[in-house]
């Protein structure tokens, strides 16, 4: 299986949650949220060959790492996979908004630049700005909107866009994250736990929870459960061929 947005290096004990991972053969898109951040994450999965690492630039301590912007350049060459980017309009944030907008944007430019890459995006209470930031910089990478929470409204426009979409076990439990998950395009939708800031039952999640989600996407796809599995896996190949095309 796959959780397609998780933060391995901000576990208590990460080496262990990667040989977890590793040993249950789940495919995990490891996210980061600065360039500083890469070099060590990637570390972590060095000997695990389903693990990738993403160069991140979290907006919400983009203020805080804008000299690193030119590191973030410097290694994008390095992965096809870039997140956690993006942007957050959070009330805490708000202040921030035009630098995230920046750098947003530069990073949205460059990765077009290098051939283009694979984005996992936050929009927390900035569906539009990043919609509008995604179609106007509209390329060559492929955009994945990890926990998207944005409007209906936002989502149909978001499909217009051809994004994709991480979820996870959080969606589930809103009514809103489950009318949302109906309404994505099933060949676009990939799994997440956000861990370890995504939690089940007081405890954060690791990917080897991800896949506890399928028996309630099974019910919303009208699927069995055998078939919702390999829709992900197809959806998760998909992915993969455009990263290597990239």
């Amino acid at each position: 299986m796959m959780d397609f947005h998780c933060h391995l290096d901000l576990y208590d004990d990460p080496v262990a949650v990667v040989e977890r991972a590793t040993k249950a053969g789940v495919y995990v898109l490891s996210v980061t949220t600065t360039p500083k951040a890469f070099s060590g994450t990637r570390r972590l999965g060095a000997n695990s060959p389903r693990i990738r690492t993403a160069l991140g630039f979290h907006p919400q301590i983009a203020d805080q790492r804008q000299s690193e912007l030119g590191l973030f350049d410097m290694i994008l060459p390095e992965t096809d996979y870039v997140g956690e980017i993006g942007l957050d309009g959070s009330s805490e944030h708000r202040s921030t908004f035009p630098i995230q907008i920046k750098i947003f944007r530069h990073i949205l430019d460059q990765c077009d630049q290098t051939g283009g890459k694979i984005l996992s995006v936050h929009s927390r209470h900035a569906a539009k700005e990043v919609l509008d930031e995604l179609e106007e910089n509209k390329g060559i990478s492929t955009p994945i909107l990890h926990w998207f929470s944005g409007s209906e409204a936002e989502l149909r426009r978001a499909k217009s866009l051809d994004c994709w979409y991480s979820i996870g076990p959080s969606m589930f439990r809103t009514d809103k994250g489950r009318n949302h998950i109906r309404n994505m395009p099933a060949d676009r939708v990939l799994l997440e736990t956000d861990g370890p800031f995504g939690r089940m039952h007081g405890k954060s999640l690791e990917p080897i929870h991800a896949e506890s989600v399928i028996s309630d996407l099974s019910k919303i796809w009208f699927l069995s459960i055998t078939d919702t599995a390999e829709r992900l896996l197809d959806n998760l190949r998909k992915i993969g061929t455009l990263a290597k095309s990239n």
